[in-house]
C-alpha cells in the first residue's frame, strides 16, 4: 500500500518536471526569437508584480499597526511599489524598463564598490587581494557601461532570461528522464 502511494507520487513529479520543463524550454525560446514581444511582456511583469507587492505591504502595515511601531514604514513602502505598479502601467513600457536596467546598473556598480572595498581590507591583513580588486573594477566599469547603453542591457537581460529559461528547461526534462527510468509505468518500488 505505502510502496503504491511512493510510486503514484513519483510518476505525479515526473511530470510536474516534464511540464514544467517544457514550458521553461518554450519560454526562453519564445524570448529569443520574439525579443519585443518578450520585452513587453518583462515590462507588464514588473509593473503588474510592483502593483501586487505594493497593495499585499499596504494590508499588512495596516494589520501590524497595533503591534509594530514602525508600521508607517512599511505603509510607506506599499505607498511607493502601488505609485510604481501605476505609474508603470500609465507609462507602459518605458518605465518598467528603465527600471529594470537602473537597477541592473545600479546592481553591478554597488557590488563593484564592495568588492573593491574587500579587496583593500583584504590587502591589509596580507591576504590575496588582486582578483577581488580587478573583479570589483570590472562590476563598476561594467555598471556605467550598462546605465550608458541602456538598450544593449536590456538585451542582456533578456538573452539571460532566456538563457536561464532554456538551461533550467533541459535540467527539469532530464530530472523528469531520470524519475521515470527509476519507476517504471507498470512496476513496484
Amino acid at each position: 500500500m505505502e510502496s503504491n502511494s511512493l510510486l503514484h507520487g513519483y510518476r505525479r513529479a515526473s511530470w510536474a518536471l516534464l511540464i514544467r520543463g517544457l514550458f521553461a524550454l518554450a519560454l526562453g525560446i519564445f524570448v529569443l526569437i520574439r525579443p519585443l514581444d518578450s520585452v513587453a511582456a518583462f515590462a507588464l511583469v514588473i509593473a503588474f508584480w510592483a502593483l501586487f507587492v505594493g497593495m499585499v505591504e499596504l494590508v499588512h502595515a495596516i494589520e501590524l499597526r497595533s503591534v509594530f511601531r514602525s508600521w508607517w514604514v512599511l505603509l510607506l513602502s506599499g505607498l511607493i511599489g502601488v505609485g510604481f505598479g501605476v505609474a508603470a502601467l500609465w507609462y507602459y513600457p518605458g518605465l518598467s524598463l528603465l527600471f529594470a536596467v537602473t537597477w541592473a546598473s545600479l546592481w553591478l556598480m554597488v557590488t563593484g564598490l564592495l568588492s573593491v572595498l574587500v579587496s583593500w581590507q583584504q590587502r591589509q591583513v596580507g591576504l590575496h587581494w588582486g582578483w577581488t580588486m580587478i573583479w570589483g573594477v570590472l562590476s563598476v566599469a561594467a555598471g556605467v557601461v550598462a546605465w550608458l547603453s541602456l538598450s544593449a542591457t536590456l538585451a542582456v537581460i533578456m538573452g539571460l532570461i532566456a538563457g536561464f529559461a532554456i538551461v533550467s528547461g533541459i535540467a527539469l526534462l532530464v530530472a523528469a528522464y531520470r524519475v521515470r527510468r527509476v519507476v517504471p509505468s507498470g512496476g513496484t518500488i
